[in-house]
């Protein structure tokens, strides 16, 4: 998914923009980071989660008590899940640069550390005069 499919995937979602926020690759999409993402990974509100769950959507207990909803094939909300704040892009909720880079580094796995770098890099050249 480019930006442009993503951005048309949160408007066919319909959800209030205050109860949701782009993490993971969608955010580096949004961001510029990246040019595609295979799947649109969103944090929550528990509102948003309830909401959802009440609605149908398949459920899933994390080890932490918080819960993951599947919403298709292409969208995955993970409830509360968010380092840093919250960054407003084209009117779009996204976790921040310095957020996804802490979420990443959480997780350790050995994509995120190529995701890491390319962060810190960017954050770098936005500082630099």
């Amino acid at each position: 998914m480019r930006k442009a499919d993503i951005v048309q995937r949160l408007k066919e979602l319909e959800f209030d923009k205050n109860e949701y926020w782009v993490i993971t690759g969608g955010a580096m999409v949004l961001y510029g980071l990246r040019e595609e993402t295979h799947d649109i990974d969103l944090g929550c509100t528990r509102k948003l989660a309830d909401t959802l769950a009440r609605r149908g959507f398949p459920v899933s207990l994390l080890e932490d008590g918080t819960r993951k909803i599947r919403c298709g094939a292409d969208v995955e909300l993970f409830e509360n899940w968010l380092f840093g704040e919250i960054q407003w892009l084209d009117g779009i909720p996204v976790i921040s640069l310095e957020g996804l880079a802490e979420m990443k580094r959480s997780l350790g796995r050995e994509k995120d550390q190529r995701d890491i770098r390319l962060i810190e890099a960017f954050l770098a050249e936005k500082k630099s005069p």
